[in-house]
């Protein structure tokens, strides 16, 4: 199984691949979108959009997984973060990919095994279970252990749906 995982941001959007073989994980790509703060939001939302129907085009995975995004202090930053989201949700899923959301304690869960890790130590893990991945910068590594949470629940989502 090819994973997906998307960490939705509007200047940057992270993206990782991985591919699941019974219980080993195997780093494939990753990246990210840049979009230009100066374009206006629409502007950005399509580039996200565009360039992440390229990756899924290109890159082929079977499923996707978003992170969750929590409220931010400040609501226009949320609104717009939110748009983000909806297009990294809404673009794998027009290609006819299932997608998942799974929450931020989760995933940090999943990888490093505590709810409350940092960036750092997320990154150090990822690094562990993925080492053909290199240095990866911080939302390229969020992305994979988006997938990452999503090899360790696949299963459990499978029997959900049964």
């Amino acid at each position: 199984m090819r994973i997906l995982g998307i960490d939705p941001g509007l200047q940057k959007t992270g993206w990782g691949l991985i591919e699941q073989i019974n219980n080993q994980l195997i780093f494939v790509a990753c990246g990210l979108i840049k979009t230009q703060p100066k374009l206006p939001l629409y502007a950005r939302l399509a580039e996200i959009e565009l360039r992440l129907s390229e990756i899924v085009q290109r890159q082929t995975p079977d499923v996707a997984a978003v992170e969750e995004t929590f409220v931010n202090k400040n609501p226009a930053s949320a609104l717009k973060l939110g748009q983000a989201r909806g297009v990294c949700v809404v673009t794998p899923a027009r290609h006819g990919l299932e997608v998942f959301e799974y929450g931020a304690n989760l995933i940090k869960k999943s990888v490093v095994g505590t709810g409350h890790a940092d960036k750092d130590q997320v990154a150090m893990m990822v690094r562990t279970l993925l080492p053909k991945s290199g240095k990866v910068t911080a939302d390229e590594s969020d992305a994979l252990a988006i997938a990452i949470c999503h090899a360790h629940h696949a299963q459990y989502n499978q029997k959900i749906r049964v």
